[in-house]
């Protein structure tokens, strides 16, 4: 089975059937070697450097009623909040301080947060923060709209599709969402010119490693600048609160298939990682990632964006504890950089 990794990270691509093979219960072994060739991309393109994104969780506030999030619009045990401009200018004037040069503003799908004034909110960081990028996460929008963030400034556009397959992704999404229409909207994205990040959950209910195939594919197929994977974590107040959670083994082989398939892409080790394990963050970068995106949200309000069960947002999660991150990334031999970090065709 090595020989497919190696021929993985030659071409950057597999058939179906040379991804099943390998995400059939993959050894350890296997895992490891994967992971030694993910390195040896990840440092051949960038060296030992970790770029940093400060979180500013902006709004809890959701339209959408998806099965496996807390954030979902029925679940009325969530304390919604909407951060005002001043709150979110707040939290962009400390991360500058703490060393973070690019913001990356999610929420939900928060009409009470109107398209107009998120672009008045990126056009306000840009001026007071040029040297700084702007990633916006806050889900579907139509083409238009997509394309007065970017006239607006913003340069990086976060998606996750979630999963590739459109009967998969019924049985996770109510009605009337679909992969065709995230799809449509990730092309959207790429077409204006944003740098656009992509990504799956692992473990999500229902999954197969057909499922899984299909994602690697449908990333193969897209090339996005920025790949977001984590395991599916259940939040016990929706449908899917019984369920277990993603593997992390597989998550992390996972991150290293995607890195010798994307060699140049920006890869987090994702909150899900670390909220699963204390050394999830750690584990993610030695497989292949090389981003880490702590929380400027304030304080008071990290508890309530809870997409899943016991999300972490302290220790080195939080952006005020940037000495800690540091010196964890040290202890394996990286260093994080103070860099916008944008994604750079070699």
């Amino acid at each position: 089975m090595k020989e497919l990794i190696d021929r993985l990270a030659v071409n950057h691509s597999l058939t179906r059937e040379e991804l099943h093979r390998l995400l059939e219960q993959p050894e350890a072994s296997l895992r490891e070697y994967a992971a030694l060739r993910a390195r040896e991309q990840t440092l051949r393109c960038f060296g030992k450097r970790i770029y940093i994104r400060g979180l500013i969780e902006f709004t809890n506030v959701c339209k959408n009623d998806c099965y496996y999030c807390g954030l979902r619009r029925s679940n009325s045990l969530c304390r919604r909040y909407r951060l005002t401009e001043t709150d979110i200018l707040a939290c962009c004037e400390q991360g500058y301080r703490l060393g973070f040069r690019t913001f990356v503003l999610q929420g939900g799908e928060d009409g009470g947060f109107s398209d107009a004034t998120l672009c008045r909110l990126v056009e306000t960081i840009k001026s007071r923060f040029p040297d700084c990028a702007v990633t916006l996460s806050v889900g579907e929008r139509s083409r238009a709209v997509y394309q007065s963030f970017f006239d607006a400034g913003a340069d990086r556009y976060l998606l996750r599709h979630e999963t590739a397959d459109s009967e998969h992704y019924s049985r996770l999404h109510p009605e009337p969402l679909s992969a065709k229409e995230r799809k449509r909207c990730l092309y959207d994205l790429k077409e204006i010119g944003f740098q656009v990040g992509s990504g799956f959950l692992v473990g999500s209910p229902y999954q197969t490693i057909d499922h899984l195939c299909s994602d690697i594919l449908f990333l193969q197929e897209f090339k996005p600048q920025m790949i977001g994977i984590g395991p599916f974590i259940p939040h016990r107040d929706t449908p899917f609160g019984s369920f277990p959670p993603g593997d992390l083994e597989l998550t992390f082989f996972l991150v290293s298939l995607l890195r010798l398939a994307h060699p140049n892409a920006l890869i987090p080790a994702t909150t899900a990682v670390g909220s699963l394990a204390e050394n999830g963050r750690e584990c993610a970068i030695l497989a292949g990632a090389n981003v880490v995106m702590p929380n400027l949200s304030p304080p008071v309000h990290r508890g309530d964006y809870a997409l899943y069960n016991n999300k972490l947002s302290d220790g080195a999660e939080a952006a005020e504890s940037r000495a800690l991150l540091d010196a964890r990334l040290a202890a394996i031999g990286y260093e994080v950089v103070v860099d916008r970090g944008d994604y750079i065709e070699r």
